[in-house]
């Protein structure tokens, strides 16, 4: 059954909308989260126009500017704001593809501007607490010791991790195949540390519980499967709160902005981080340099005597 808002969509936006994302996931590779966004961002758009304007595909920038201005107005953040326009750019873009006669309602339309946000890293001491803080005395122990190894060794995102295949682990050349954003492949050294506990979680623990399954997953679950979202960061929260660390402070995402700091403060190359996170610019790697400024300014005002 169709909610109210589904109601206020003209079938002609679902048509334009549905045809949109299957091209943008055929042609342009995008993620599966990234879709079910869009989809989530120009639904909504599409329904609050059908009520108060002519609906997406006839909506004029002004249209487009009372909505954006109505969301902000709820208190919706710039950031989703942003994201949402990103949308409806790519949709615009998609019609006039496809028309060149189409007009574009979003080409005079400003992004909102993003305060400018740090990653989070944890201190290297914080990190060993939280890698210690799992039982490794037992098969869910050790799997969430080299789980967290792994994120902390490797940079993954938490949809890494839970979609890595066992299949991508190589002991032997001491190397991991990640499946990136845009189902982009790099590989990424594991270390000799990390190594050590994934070969302990694929000898003891693994094979009992994957109870005779074939799970292709490298992770798995009490009950055999591979583990979801959701399960990582309850156990990455989980860990960090036993070893005294604020739940506010903690993510899956904040291990991977802790491998890419403390690289950078030992002297890392901005270049190989880039390849190592999987980035497609190097723009995008460059904010850890400003993380590893902080931290030196807050080193210096602490301990210079003349700071």
């Amino acid at each position: 059954m169709m909610t109210d808002s589904e109601d206020r969509i003209d079938p002609r936006d679902r048509a334009a909308i549905d045809a949109f994302l299957e091209g943008a996931w055929s042609r342009d590779g995008l993620a599966d989260l990234t879709l079910t966004d869009y989809r989530g961002d120009l639904e909504r758009c599409a329904a609050w126009l059908g009520e108060h304007a002519h609906g997406l595909l006839a909506a004029s920038r002004e249209d487009l500017f009372r909505y954006l201005g109505a969301r902000a107005k709820a208190g919706i953040g710039a950031r989703t704001n942003a994201r949402e326009l990103t949308a409806l750019r790519r949709f615009y873009a998609e019609q006039v593809r496809h028309d060149a006669g189409f007009a574009d309602p979003s080409l005079l339309l400003d992004s909102p501007k993003l305060p400018r946000t740090l990653p989070k890293a944890l201190a290297e001491r914080e990190i060993d607490g939280l890698l210690n803080a799992p039982d490794v005395g037992t098969l869910l122990g050790l799997r969430d010791r080299a789980m967290l190894e792994l994120m902390y060794a490797c940079g993954l995102r938490v949809s890494e991790l839970v979609t890595l295949p066992l299949a991508g682990v190589n002991l032997r050349q001491g190397v991991l195949r990640v499946t990136g954003k845009g189902g982009k492949e790099r590989l990424v050294p594991i270390g000799e540390t990390c190594m050590d506990w994934l070969g302990r979680y694929l000898r003891e623990a693994r094979p009992a519980m994957a109870k005779g399954r074939e799970t292709p997953a490298l992770f798995l679950s009490n009950r055999a499967a591979g583990m979801t979202r959701q399960m990582a960061w309850t156990l990455v929260k989980k860990h960090a709160l036993a070893a005294g660390i604020a739940a506010k402070r903690i993510s899956p995402h904040v291990l991977r902005h802790s491998f890419a700091t403390h690289l950078l403060n030992h002297g890392a190359d901005l270049r190989a981080l880039q390849m190592l996170l999987g980035h497609s610019n190097l723009s995008t790697t460059q904010i850890y340099t400003l993380v590893a400024r902080e931290g030196l300014k807050r080193l210096h005002s602490q301990h210079h005597p003349r700071a």
